[in-house]
């Protein structure tokens, strides 16, 4: 499997499994990585290759936690005691459990170094969080949807009131997603997006490829909207990497269907006082 050269702060590394990316900035604050499609990653029948996951963490496979993720702004949060739901005042409904027994969501939050935090992506945006002045830490999935809803604010809320984080005091990675060059959508999404009140970014996250068809940049509305919500722009570390470009890196839906596998974000906090690196 090849790679390229990264910026940003971006780094690859290695587990006995293969390639993971990491983010120097967010790795002087929490231990994390993003996989690649060395692992599938699809769901319960992947549990060895989760039980990797954990194993690279430094957790117990029963202290990953992980979601069932519905494209929407939903938090969990983690309190040491076990996961519990917890509702953005911004956001109407509330966090339920499915089939699965993972709570049905996109955004995890914690100060529990004893767990970890994983959301999985193919293709949407896979965002990792974290306080420079607490061991809060947070995981969001943020596809179209959960960016026409706000979940990266959300999280950024989240945090803020569950443990006194503030916006200018986060570091934030983006991994790997589809790119603005290959995410071709239709025209219902402006609507949607002026619904969810961001009207005035539509010039700047949706542009016309060479032959009229209408692109969405995730990656600029979720740097965006954490700068709108304080979080600073040399905070912010974007991979660059578009999912759907490198087929021998990263799963795409896009690209390859609904039976593709998924990427991983997975963040832990080193707890309050802990230098600690995995």
């Amino acid at each position: 499997m090849g790679h390229m050269t990264l910026s940003d702060g971006f780094v690859w590394a290695r587990q006995e499994w293969g390639l993971v990316l990491r983010s120097d900035p967010l790795a002087e604050v929490a231990d994390h990585f993003f996989t690649t499609s060395q692992l599938r990653l699809r769901g319960e029948s992947d549990a060895e290759d989760w039980g990797r996951v954990a194993a690279a963490i430094g957790v117990a496979p029963p202290r990953l936690l992980r979601l069932t993720q519905v494209h929407g702004c939903a938090v969990v949060v983690c309190r040491g005691r076990g996961a519990g739901p917890a509702v953005p005042p911004s956001a109407p409904g509330h966090t339920t459990s499915s089939g699965t027994g993972w709570p049905e969501a996109d955004i995890l939050v914690t100060d529990d170094s004893t767990v970890a935090l994983a959301i999985q992506v193919a293709d949407c945006v896979p965002l990792l969080l974290a306080d420079t002045q607490s061991a809060a830490v947070a995981a969001v999935h943020a596809g179209w949807r959960g960016t026409a809803a706000g979940a990266a604010p959300a999280a950024v809320a989240a945090l803020g009131w569950e443990f006194g984080s503030e916006p200018e005091d986060l570091v934030v990675a983006l991994g790997p997603s589809i790119g603005p060059c290959c995410y071709v959508v239709g025209e219902a999404l402006i609507d949607t997006f002026r619904r969810g009140g961001f009207a005035a970014d539509i010039d700047r996250w949706f542009a016309r490829g060479e032959a009229g068809d209408l692109r969405l940049d995730l990656w600029a509305a979720n740097r965006d909207q954490l700068r709108t919500c304080g979080v600073p722009s040399g905070a912010i570390h974007q991979a660059g990497l578009c999912t759907a470009s490198h087929p021998d890196l990263f799963a795409s839906y896009r690209r390859d269907g609904p039976g593709t596998g998924r990427i991983a974000a997975v963040i832990r906090s080193r707890g309050r006082g802990s230098s600690g690196r995995v």
